[in-house]
């Protein structure tokens, strides 16, 4: 594949509005979105770009993610992510996270140096405890949350960052990472960790999902997209449109983004709101809220 074909796009989570004006999380994602897009035109790996943007998306805390979380329903901090790289289909994933400050780093840890692919709680702790990864010793002070009450009373709110990339050998890899849903209950995973439902890369696309993680998860939303153009030829667009069509005739809410190894995205939503963004080699550079 040419050089000169490369491909980046971000989300910061689908779901209701909770305010009118985004202008700090547009100005935000826009930083992330050219820092990536930099990395990618100066030849960096799509692996080491998706974990980058997630990181930022991770530090900042606009989101339902990393600082941005919400505590669960008995108070405390749970957090997932998960990373995968394409070209080998190696995945790393947490889940049920407490006292880590990016997840997405000890989702990369486990990819690197575990034989496994999703480690959980307790477990999770005691093996990345062996590496050098910052700690949060102080989550009441530490997490600062983006949304802290549910906006529709009886509806999971929730709240996703992610990031998909195509890199100039032609490489694609995702990430994922979220505090999950508002009010929890503790030990609930949601579709984010679970590589085939909310995260997934291979040969032929990346995907990065968010949303109610349940419907996600009973659809194996990413795999399936990737099915859907590898079985029946079916093209980006059209194979991430029938993703999110299945999510709604169950009764989901969310939305995904995805890159093919052209470069080609697609980022289909069923919700009033998705932050996303994306950057590709035929210049284009955007973000979007409504």
């Amino acid at each position: 594949m040419s050089a000169k074909f490369w491909a980046l796009a971000i989300h910061g989570g689908a779901g209701p509005a909770h305010k009118d004006d985004y202008a700090v999380e547009i100005s935000s994602m826009r930083d992330i979105l050219h820092e990536g897009q930099e990395a990618l035109k100066n030849g960096a790996s799509a692996l080491d770009v998706v974990n980058q943007c997630v990181r930022a998306m991770e530090d900042s805390g606009l989101h339902v993610a990393g600082r941005g979380s919400a505590p669960n329903a008995d108070g405390k901090w749970e957090l997932d992510a998960a990373i995968m790289d394409g070209t080998t289909r190696y995945a790393g994933a947490v889940g049920a996270l407490r006292g880590f400050k990016n997840p997405i780093d000890c989702a990369r840890t486990v990819l690197k140096h575990s034989p496994h692919v999703l480690l959980v709680g307790k477990g999770a702790t005691k093996f990345l405890s062996n590496f050098e990864l910052d700690r949060i010793y102080n989550p009441a002070r530490y997490y600062q949350p983006a949304i802290e009450d549910p906006i529709e009373p009886g509806v999971l709110q929730h709240g996703t960052v992610g990031a998909v990339a195509l890199d100039a050998d032609g490489h694609l890899a995702s990430a994922t990472s979220t505090g999950g849903l508002l009010s929890k209950p503790p030990g609930r995973i949601g579709a984010t960790p679970l590589i085939g439902a909310g995260t997934w890369a291979d040969e032929r696309v990346a995907v990065s999902c968010t949303g109610q993680g349940e419907y996600f998860i009973r659809c194996a939303a990413g795999a399936d997209l990737s099915a859907r153009i590898r079985y029946a030829r079916t093209d980006l667009q059209t194979a991430a449109a029938c993703v999110m069509e299945d999510i709604s005739l169950l009764g989901g809410q969310g939305g995904l983004i995805s890159i093919d190894r052209l470069g080609r995205v697609a980022m289909p939503y069923n919700t009033s709101t998705m932050k996303r963004g994306v950057a590709t080699y035929k210049g284009q550079f955007d973000v979007k809220v409504f």
